[in-house]
């Protein structure tokens, strides 16, 4: 299993730079941030100086849209960047949650997400698409590689993901919705005629090593409250009793809406309404053995990667007990 650490572009941006320095020193080889630009600061000027901050590690969006960039800039940053460090990037991508809503749009459909991640990912490794109604190549890209990984819940897109992506993100660890993700991504692959292996899987979740698990859990409530705002749309569109898991779909409930302003933050006031056993179930938590056995149930499952949202109140202590107790019971 790789293992990946997710951070938002928070100023100062020399601290990002750092603790994804740190982070591959501890083992992590992959580092994502999110992308909403109006919230945090400008993300692939940031890649421009993890990578060269950094040895090996991959960097990129988790996740990215089709909505907030032109997709032809899109696919230049990325071939920018690989042409610079050596295709050390990919491509996390969604229909768009916070980078939208703070700007008044809805998320992007299906149809975009997938037109999109054709276009991004032909123009970023050098070959040429139909944009606007005219062909575009980038001229100057030579051996480009950008890998187009998509994130989803529901059965439409979990359906898009197997037929068309790279590889698959589920951002929650509950390894029921693992198991009900995964395998509805590999279904829709075979159909295809593609090889579900061929598929990575990304399961990105909030991780705090400790011993107080009621101050864990305080500090990442908020990951149900992001969460929740996808689930909303998804029970808005199939009902309580649609095809997607009880398990993702009954706590929120008590939900009474959602304020960006707190997007991703230990103690968001928009996530009161989630339960303590959501916290369990979607996040990782208690001492690091309890982190290896849920890692080690989740690879069982297919999981090829794990990464960590980093925003709690124990950053460092989580990276460095990941780096000396976890990474190697689940990589060797």
């Amino acid at each position: 299993m790789d293992f990946g650490v997710v951070l938002q572009t928070d100023p100062p941006a020399r601290e990002v730079v750092r603790l994804m320095r740190q982070a591959e020193d501890r083992g992590f080889r992959y580092g994502w941030t999110f992308d909403s630009c109006v919230l945090w600061q400008e993300p692939f000027v940031i890649y421009s100086q993890i990578l060269a901050a950094t040895s090996v590690m991959t960097v990129g969006p988790m996740v990215t849209s089709p909505g907030t960039r032109d997709w032809s800039v899109l696919a230049s940053l990325f071939a920018t960047l690989n042409d610079m460090f050596g295709n050390r990037t990919v491509c996390g991508i969604g229909r768009g949650d916070s980078a939208h809503r703070v700007v008044g749009k809805p998320p992007s459909t299906l149809a975009t997400v997938r037109e999109s991640m054709h276009v991004v990912k032909e123009l970023a490794e050098g070959r040429e698409v139909t944009l606007g109604g005219r062909a575009v190549r980038i001229p100057w890209v030579r051996n480009g590689r950008l890998e187009m990984w998509m994130a989803g819940y529901g059965p439409k897109a979990l359906k898009l993901a197997g037929e068309h992506a790279d590889g698959f993100i589920l951002q929650c660890a509950d390894p029921a919705i693992a198991r009900w993700t995964i395998g509805s991504v590999r279904e829709a692959a075979r159909a295809a005629g593609r090889d579900p292996a061929g598929i990575t899987v990304c399961v990105a979740a909030p991780a705090y090593v400790g011993d107080d698990v009621p101050h864990q859990r305080a500090q990442l409530r908020w990951f149900g409250g992001m969460v929740g705002n996808h689930v909303a749309d998804l029970v808005a569109r199939y009902g309580e009793s649609g095809p997607v898991p009880h398990e993702l779909t009954d706590y929120i409930a008590g939900r009474q809406g959602y304020d960006y302003a707190h997007h991703g933050r230990a103690g968001n006031p928009s996530a009161d309404f989630v339960p303590d056993e959501i916290v369990d179930r979607f996040c990782l938590l208690g001492p690091a053995s309890a982190h290896v056995e849920r890692l080690q149930e989740l690879a069982a499952l297919g999981v090829d990667q794990f990464s960590v949202y980093l925003m709690h109140d124990q950053r460092e202590q989580t990276l460095a007990a990941y780096g000396e107790e976890i990474i190697g019971k689940l990589t060797t």
